[in-house]
This record gives C-alpha cells, sequence and structure tokens, in this order.
C-alpha cells in the first residue's frame, strides 16, 4: 500500500513540475487542522514527508495562521507547538489579521509563484484551493498523508497553454529570463539606477590670468624721427603762413 502512494505521488510531482516548474525543496503551507491531523495521527512530518515526497521539504505557516491558533485556546495547544516550528512566511496581512484559511488562500493566488503546497483538513479551503490552477494540495487521511491529484481546473490550464491558448507563469519567468541573458529587456535594477551628472571643475581657459601688454619699448632714434616730423610740419605750416601774407599784401 505504501509503495502504491508513493507511485501516485511521483507522478502527480512530475505532473507539476513539468508544467508549473515546482522544484525542492517543496514549501508545504500548514494550517492548523492538518497540525491537529498529524498530531492526532502522530505523524512524524519533518520526518515522514521528506520520505513520501522523496525530496527535501520546507514546512511553512503564515502569521495569521499563527494568530489564529492562539484565539482558539488550549484545544489546539499541540497543532500550535507544531506550527510555531514551521518557518513563518511574509503575508500581506501584518496589520490586520485574517483566518488561516482566507490567508494560505491569498499566498497561492496569481498563478502560485512560489510554487507552495497547500496541507489542509479544510473542506472548503479545499475546494477553493483546487480552482487555483499549478497549487498541490495535501491531506490526511486515515493517518496517512496524500498528495492530491491534480484538479480538472489545472488539467484545462494545462491544456490550454499545450494548445497556445495561454502562457504560463512558468513559461513568462522563463521568457524574461532569456530576454534579459540576450539583453533584449534591461534589469529593472538598472532602470531604477539615476544617471548622475559628474560635478565638472571650471575651465581651465578661464582660470588663465590676463596678459598685460607689454609696453611700447621704442629706440630712441624713433622718437627722434617723430619730433623731426613735427618740427618738418611746424616749418613748413610757417613757410606757407609767410607766403600767404606776402600775396595778400
Amino acid at each position: 500500500m505504501k509503495i502504491t502512494r508513493q507511485k501516485h505521488a511521483k507522478k502527480h510531482l512530475g505532473f507539476f513540475r513539468n508544467n508549473f516548474g515546482v522544484r525542492e525543496p517543496y514549501q508545504i503551507l500548514l494550517d492548523g487542522t492538518f497540525c491537529q491531523a498529524a498530531l492526532r495521527g502522530r505523524i512524524q512530518l519533518r520526518e515522514q514527508l521528506p520520505r513520501y515526497l522523496m525530496g527535501e521539504t520546507q514546512l511553512c505557516t503564515t502569521r495569521c495562521v499563527l494568530k489564529e491558533l492562539e484565539t482558539l485556546g488550549n484545544d489546539l495547544y499541540g497543532a500550535k507547538l507544531i506550527a510555531q516550528k514551521c518557518q513563518v512566511r511574509n503575508c500581506p496581512h501584518f496589520k490586520n489579521a485574517m483566518s488561516g484559511s482566507e490567508c494560505l488562500l491569498s499566498m497561492v493566488e496569481e498563478g502560485n509563484p512560489h510554487h507552495y503546497f497547500v496541507a489542509t483538513q479544510d473542506q472548503n479551503l479545499s475546494m477553493k484551493v483546487k480552482k487555483e490552477p499549478g497549487v498541490p494540495l495535501m491531506f490526511i487521511i486515515q493517518n496517512t498523508m496524500v498528495l492530491d491529484k491534480p484538479s480538472p481546473k489545472t488539467i484545462a490550464f494545462v491544456k490550454a497553454v499545450e494548445s497556445g491558448q495561454l502562457v504560463s507563469v512558468h513559461e513568462k519567468e522563463s521568457i524574461k529570463h532569456l530576454k534579459e541573458e540576450q539583453g533584449l529587456v534591461k534589469n529593472p535594477q538598472q532602470r531604477r539606477r539615476k544617471k548622475h551628472k559628474k560635478i565638472s571643475g571650471p575651465n581651465p581657459l578661464s582660470c588663465l590670468k590676463k596678459k598685460k601688454k607689454a609696453p611700447d619699448t621704442q629706440s630712441p632714434a624713433s622718437e627722434k624721427k617723430r619730433k623731426r616730423k613735427r618740427i618738418r610740419n611746424r616749418s613748413n605750416s610757417k613757410v606757407l603762413s609767410e607766403k600767404q601774407n606776402a600775396e595778400g599784401e
């Protein structure tokens, strides 16, 4: 019986691995009902889950689940201890906590980008999870853990992707990664970096001192020539004035 269960689990894991990119370590979100069922069935989750799924696992929960278990009192004290030993994943309800089922459902919406498994005994939550494609569902029946087969919604989604009607989240991520490697899409971190203008120094030409005009150093001979010209001009002017006076007389 155990071998048959592992064969089914291996088959289902292969389906989610090939179509939705589920990889080890498998991240399994636990709610209070699953922890309580494991406690009653004396199931050692940390030991038995890796054997059943044949791979490394991480037990996870959220703050909302922990707060819900605290409010329920001593009846679920053992389940609270199991949940407190799990890794706490950040949920968007830090200020306003909600029920554990609603919180886990919000963690796997929009294509389940983090590839979470949901482990719950809540039938209402299970029905809602099955409507989200690509979410592996686990539960406990007769003190035995079971990985549920892919839901009809998940199978229909995979067929739509194969026919080219839809693109899976896994394919979108791989396409984006390939574009970034080939340089077709800029890395968003590079877009955020603003180019700062370099502080340039003053113009070196503007720093040069103005050259003083050199005084005209002319030879004394040139000065004499100028004086002689002036003298000649004066004599010529006297001669002209005398001629004009003589003519007038």
